[in-house]
């Protein structure tokens, strides 16, 4: 009898002590949880914030500047020195309405990317003739900071199953890229190569500030690049590099970055050949 009530005290302790732990593991679990789901929280908070202070900034300073050039026509009287004045600041109104649309456009791209709702025109594309059509919008931005551009491009270069319009989206931004974050007179190279299976590779190296590691991860983040020093040191909502990653995967192929602080960026960007390939 004595052994039968010291068994069941045994088990009684047991069962409490069970129920116990499990209660304070269970607690436990619940305080990690709440913790992680509070920092993510700020972390979100903040990002959005920044995010919005620079979409604050890109969307008024074109704003700001239709409006206040459209006052002075207005005000301008008849005369030749006035229609000269028009002339002129019709221009600025309109280079700040193009600002304007772009930025528009960027978000525009990125919302449907992330939601998945983004739709490519594919066609066989000539790869070359989209490469120097990159090349050549981007080249006055390229000569009025006298920098030297290298360009090589195979006049072999597969015919792809793509949407041309995107893929010169794509080395317009990394051509931007490399020529806001180098220097005057610096230098820029943009290559073209055939990679093995028949795809295409293209890079982009310049001798600008470059990234470190953790750089690298927040400028291909979405929205994370308008946190960095380098989107706040320059125009742009800081979009660009997500989308062409985006893009890119949407293309099958990738984005890579190899960068160091300094020493310039090299951006490597692939396209598989495709099932598709009109080569």
């Amino acid at each position: 009898m004595y052994r039968r009530r010291k068994i069941a005290l045994r088990d009684s302790l047991l069962s409490r002590y069970s129920e116990t732990l499990g209660e304070m593991m269970m607690r436990r679990r619940n305080e990690v949880a709440m913790k992680a789901a509070r920092v993510e929280s700020e972390l979100a908070n903040r990002t959005k914030s920044a995010f919005l202070a620079t979409m604050s900034h890109e969307l008024k300073t074109p704003l700001n500047s239709i409006i206040g050039f459209s006052d002075v026509i207005q005000s301008l009287k008849d005369g030749p020195q006035a229609q000269a004045q028009s002339a002129e600041y019709a221009g600025h109104i309109a280079k700040s309405g193009r600002r304007l649309l772009e930025v528009v456009n960027d978000v525009l791209d990125i919302s449907k990317i992330e939601s998945g709702s983004f739709l490519l025109n594919r066609q066989p594309t000539d790869l070359l003739d989209v490469a120097d059509a990159a090349v050549e919008i981007i080249r006055g931005a390229i000569l009025a900071k006298e920098q030297a551009l290298d360009v090589r491009l195979p006049n072999d270069l597969p015919m792809l199953e793509v949407d041309g319009k995107r893929i010169k989206q794509i080395l317009v931004n990394l051509l931007s890229n490399a020529n806001k974050f180098t220097p005057e007179r610096g230098r820029i190279a943009f290559v073209a190569m055939r990679s093995q299976g028949g795809g295409v590779t293209f890079a982009v190296a310049d001798t600008g500030c470059g990234m470190s590691n953790d750089e690298i991860a927040v400028a291909l983040k979405p929205f994370g690049q308008v946190q960095g020093h380098l989107s706040r040191t320059q125009e742009g909502t800081g979009l660009g590099l997500t989308i062409a990653l985006g893009l890119a995967r949407k293309h099958g192929g990738d984005i890579k970055i190899d960068s160091k602080p300094g020493t310039g960026t090299t951006v490597f960007l692939t396209l598989p050949p495709d099932g598709k390939s009109a080569a």
